[in-house]
């Protein structure tokens, strides 16, 4: 085979690679899963973005019961609608995002430095749901959510159904509980009975 028929059947190999990779980034409808060539595009392109001060920072905090129960509650009060009390990414929202939100238990989480789901947490993540949260400049929340998530994979069913009560409510089960506390402290019975919606674990 000539070296000028190896170099054109390349050009159109890389150039079909292109085209494909291309056409499944512009999909619009989310609803598809993404293929394993674009979640190793997007894993290899979001390691890349993190700068080697950032992925090797340490954790300025120790794990101890009073940091994990502070961050269990900070991680059921505004990170579970998206990624469940579990951490498995198994919620209505979680589930219908593109790219998917991952399960935080597995190695893919797991084995990334602390640095860098501190940056991940802190920065957020261009072109997926995830949004930057903290402080810009004094974010020590973030540090301790890294703590919670070390600790994702051994999370007992009763740990995981006792952060129920810290999961955000929706205004009509707000409504029910102010209605039955009315009705405990000798108002009337409430007149409506209200559907609960918490995030799925």
């Amino acid at each position: 085979m000539s070296r000028k028929l190896i170099v054109a059947l390349s050009v159109l190999f890389i150039a079909a690679a292109l085209a494909w990779l291309l056409s499944s980034l512009l999909r619009s409808s989310a609803r598809e899963a993404p293929t394993a060539a674009e979640e190793f595009i997007g894993r290899s392109l979001r390691a890349w973005s993190i700068p080697s001060a950032a992925r090797e920072a340490k954790n300025p905090f120790v794990a101890s019961p009073e940091l994990l129960d502070e961050a269990t509650h900070h991680f059921a009060d505004h990170c579970a609608s998206c990624h469940g009390n579990d951490g498995s990414g198994a919620t209505e929202m979680g589930r219908n995002f593109y790219p998917r939100v991952p399960d935080m238990r597995a190695g893919a989480t797991q084995h990334r430095t602390d640095g860098e789901l501190y940056y991940s947490i802190h920065n957020g993540i261009r072109w997926t749901g995830m949004p930057a949260w903290g402080d810009p400049d004094h974010d020590t929340d973030s540090w301790k959510l890294v703590l919670f998530i070390r600790r994702l994979p051994q999370l007992t069913p009763e740990e995981i159904r006792g952060m129920e009560r810290f999961n955000p409510k929706s205004p009509a089960e707000m409504q029910e509980e102010k209605e039955e506390e009315e009705f405990l402290n000798g108002g009337p019975a409430p007149a409506i009975t209200h559907e609960h919606h918490h995030p799925e674990k």
